[in-house]
């Protein structure tokens, strides 16, 4: 028998008719766990009278609870606080970077209810500026103002998430024309795609247990010079938890970075997702060097991949140009994400996801290396992906093998810019996706298969 909620009757505050506001009490509630899956719902009649409200109130109530799916009736029982539905077992995911999920879906759909009585045809009935409008420009400006980078929100542009806001960033470097870019021999592989998309060829910098190197990258730039390539000199770097190797530049390594940059007068474009997990002492390239970056950053990685909220800020020399390229992309930031954001800034929301992203990512990543020991490489900075590097041949055994056990992992080849014999390679392990105890368990099977190599060669796939 399920048991009644000890839930305390109340009304959400403000002006709106009486059954919204047990609606919102009520959706509220559930989605900050007060009232657990399954509990049931006081009796019409008992929570007309607690709260002194006509009866026809309180079913209307419950009706829009129903309609949103975060209660169900039962005949002749009462009303229940629907229970999520179990999520089939399936293959435990390794190879998509994704945070962990700290939002449940009651409180997203109570966070949607509460938009949904906010919002109105005549803002959502028109378009926008394609950058956003001032007032969400202004909410992400004072947001990365929070991670360690202050700079005025006309200088910044929304885009359709961060990938989004690379794509443009290259582009306006690039001038829509096929060149070259120079960035780590390991890198993102949505910046391999986007290259490839435009025609643009990648030039592969070597890196070390920092990123990229600043003498590899000023030997590059010589030879750009040499060659007479002067289109050479775009050089796209993550300093903060380089995907995929996860090293994190020192303050040092990113004033020589800059400086090789200076000295060659090349553009950098700086992928910065992953600084919510920097140190807050640790500055971007771009708050050094604000007129060379242009800075790429957004929601997904912090908060959920479904905010679509990317960030894209450009020095005043490069804002016509990104204003075009932006403007041949996307007609504007997409309406309903730029209100769902500014929803989770004013109340609270993001805060709180971003504090417990950050919370989990220093949990899974210490639960990572105490599994996988020596076979992780260095990292400073905790995140929700780690690097194994090994031998091509031998990462692509190792994938094929956690495969058979229903792991998936990031193919080998897929951050490879150069994929010549000797180049550098490994396996990335994105943390964020699984639950804990679906995680445990991948690790753990990873860890034996990673030892059963290191005793005998011949212990799975053969290479």
């Amino acid at each position: 028998m399920r048991r009644p909620s000890d839930w305390t009757p109340r009304l959400a505050a403000g002006d709106g008719a009486l059954a919204e506001r047990l609606a919102a009490a009520l959706a509220d509630d559930i989605a900050r766990g007060r009232i657990a899956p399954g509990d049931r719902l006081p009796a019409h009649r008992d929570l007309a009278w607690r709260l002194e409200i006509g009866l026809g109130t309180v079913t209307r109530a419950y009706a829009l609870l129903e309609r949103r799916g975060l209660v169900v009736p039962e005949r002749g029982r009462g009303m229940f606080v629907a229970v999520p539905p179990a999520q089939a077992p399936g293959p435990v995911d390794l190879c998509v970077n994704t945070p962990p999920r700290m939002l449940d879906t009651q409180a997203l759909r109570a966070s949607l209810a509460r938009l949904a009585a906010r919002i109105d045809m005549s803002g959502f009935g028109s378009y926008t500026p394609s950058a956003g409008t001032p007032q969400h420009r202004a909410m992400m400006a004072r947001w990365l103002a929070r991670d360690r980078l202050e700079l005025p929100p006309s200088r910044l542009m929304l885009t359709s998430g961060a990938q989004h806001a690379l794509a443009v960033a290259i582009a306006t470097t690039t001038g829509g024309r096929p060149g070259t870019i120079l960035t780590e021999s390991l890198t993102y592989p949505g910046i391999i795609t986007i290259a490839r998309h435009a025609g643009h060829r990648l030039q592969p910098v070597m890196v070390d247990d920092q990123g990229m190197c600043p003498d590899a990258l000023d030997r590059a730039l010589h030879t750009a010079l040499r060659d007479g390539r002067p289109g050479q000199r775009l050089i796209y770097v993550t300093p903060t938890l380089h995907n995929p190797t996860a090293a994190s530049m020192s303050r040092t390594r990113r004033e020589a970075i800059l400086s090789v940059a200076a000295a060659h007068d090349a553009v950098i474009v700086e992928d910065d997702v992953y600084g919510v997990f920097a140190a807050g002492d640790m500055p971007p390239l771009t708050a050094l060097a604000p007129d060379r970056c242009l800075y790429v950053s957004g929601l997904s990685k912090s908060l959920s991949p479904g905010l679509r909220i990317g960030a894209l800020a450009v020095p005043p020399a490069f804002l016509e140009a990104a204003a075009d390229a932006l403007a041949a992309s996307a007609t504007m930031a997409p309406p309903l994400g730029c209100l769902l954001m500014e929803s989770w800034l004013e109340d609270g929301t993001a805060e709180a996801v971003e504090q417990a992203v950050r919370a989990e990512s220093r949990a899974r990543t210490t639960l990572a290396r105490r599994l996988l020991g020596k076979h992780v490489a260095p990292q400073e900075t905790p995140g929700f992906h780690i690097w194994l590097p090994m031998p091509r041949p031998r990462a692509e055994a190792l994938a094929m093998a956690a495969a058979t056990r229903g792991i998936r992992v990031t193919p080998p080849s897929a951050p490879m810019v150069d994929d010549h014999p000797g180049a550098p390679a490994g396996l990335r392990l994105c943390l964020g996706g699984p639950s804990a105890e679906a995680l445990t368990t991948a690790l753990n099977d990873i860890a034996r298969l990673v030892e059963e190599r290191d005793t005998d060669p011949a212990a799975y796939v053969a290479i």
